[in-house]
């Protein structure tokens, strides 16, 4: 029993943890404090990394630069072995050594990891400082995790992704024109300039700073017949590079189109959302979504956790407290139903009756009643009271007047 509680008392520890290094959870004070010290952390480091390229700066502040470097890579270190110890929640899907193998070869858990192995490695082995000094460029690849604070940077990633193809195919066809005018020069400036344009790729060079900008100057055509051609080339260079610019520029103007549709437009008419707040006595709370097993054409749309949104995934386990907003499709039946809640007051005629006692259609049920902010299953001997909200569900079109006295 001592070792069931101990272990259930570490899993809750490891999801706190867990929590405290998950960008943009600030939910808790602690949370809220951990995300401000990395970021801290990290604009430091950069920001030390660069000055040390200064020589009188590192002259003068050396010995506090140096300090400021092992404080932040010992942070980074840290942080890099609380997340091998949370991510099992990071990957719930997976057990502690899988989710453990899949952080560490993971995009996030490399530039972790290089944000502060490549400091300590010198130690190990001096002959190799200034290989190990390139891969702590890797830190400023965590500026990335900034994203999680801001739409407006998330909006940056996901027009690349949705865009991907069209700027690859772009790319292809620069690089293709890139090769076609390295030959095209060759053939018309090799005999007047060997040594310059000496083989078929000697001009690439040439062809990048003309297709990609206005050209160097170190390279250069001499010949008419050279010239004419690094005239058109430059030509259809503007146009080529204005082909990824513009299928960015379309990407960004589609997604803030998006955004901003989805924020005003708000709920669809064919969709009902409800909101309901999950208590420890019900069945869903330890339970995956994926678990929940809702009817067809009903889903939880979100999960609002604290002030954190998650987004309601599978393998999301829920949560006493959760409220989750559940939407089902609202589309129109065959027979017309319409649901209407009647309030008692005292001199109503359905006071101090039995539900089974009471006068109604055979088309109409009493499917809910709401009595002091609680909900009531209603059955045959459920005796109504003043004060009452009885929800009725009818078949047809109205509810006759004699139910509404």
């Amino acid at each position: 029993m001592d070792g069931e509680k101990e272990e259930q008392k570490n899993s809750e520890l490891r999801y706190r943890m867990f929590r405290m290094v998950s960008v943009g959870v600030t939910d808790e004070p602690l949370n809220q404090a951990y995300d401000v010290v990395s970021t801290v952390a990290l604009v430091i480091n950069m920001a030390v990394m660069v000055m040390n390229t200064f020589d009188n700066l590192a002259e003068k502040y050396g010995d506090l630069f140096t300090i400021l470097e092992h404080v932040t890579v010992f942070f980074f270190a840290v942080d890099y072995f609380l997340r091998l110890y949370t991510a099992q929640y990071l990957y719930p899907e997976c057990s502690q050594g899988k989710a453990t193998v899949k952080y560490v070869f993971s995009f996030a858990g490399i530039v972790d990891l290089l944000s502060f192995l490549p400091f300590y490695l010198p130690f190990f082995f001096p002959s190799g400082a200034s290989v190990f000094r390139f891969f702590r460029v890797a830190r400023i690849m965590r500026l990335f995790r900034i994203n999680a604070y801001y739409d407006s940077l998330n909006v940056i990633t996901e027009v690349l992704a949705s865009k991907k193809t069209q700027l690859l195919s772009s790319v292809f066809i620069i690089l293709v024109l890139m090769l076609a005018a390295s030959l095209c020069m060759y053939s018309v400036e090799n005999v007047a300039q060997p040594d310059v344009f000496e083989n078929a790729f000697s001009g690439i060079w040439w062809a990048a700073s003309t297709l990609l900008t206005v050209g160097y100057g170190d390279i250069y055509p001499i010949t008419t017949m050279g010239k004419l051609l690094g005239i058109a080339i430059t030509f259809l260079g503007v146009g080529m590079v204005a082909i990824p610019t513009g299928i960015i520029s379309a990407g960004f103007v589609e997604q803030y189109t998006r955004l901003k549709r989805i924020g005003e437009v708000g709920l669809e008419e064919t969709i009902t959302f409800i909101q309901v707040k999950l208590s420890v006595r019900d069945a869903w709370v330890g339970k995956r979504i994926k678990e929940t097993e809702l009817p067809h054409g009903a889903m939880i749309a979100v999960v609002q956790r604290g002030r954190d949104t998650i987004v309601p995934r599978g393998n999301v386990v829920l949560q006493a407290g959760d409220r989750i907003l559940i939407g089902a499709d609202n589309s129109m039946k065959e027979t017309p139903v319409e649901i209407k809640e009647i309030i008692l007051d005292k001199d109503h005629k359905w006071n101090g009756q039995a539900v089974r006692d009471l006068d109604i259609s055979r088309q109409t049920f009493i499917i809910m009643v709401r009595r002091s902010g609680r909900m009531i299953i209603p059955k045959g001997d459920t005796v109504l009271r003043n004060g009452d909200a009885v929800v009725l569900y009818s078949q047809k079109k109205g509810i006759p007047e004699e139910e509404e006295e």
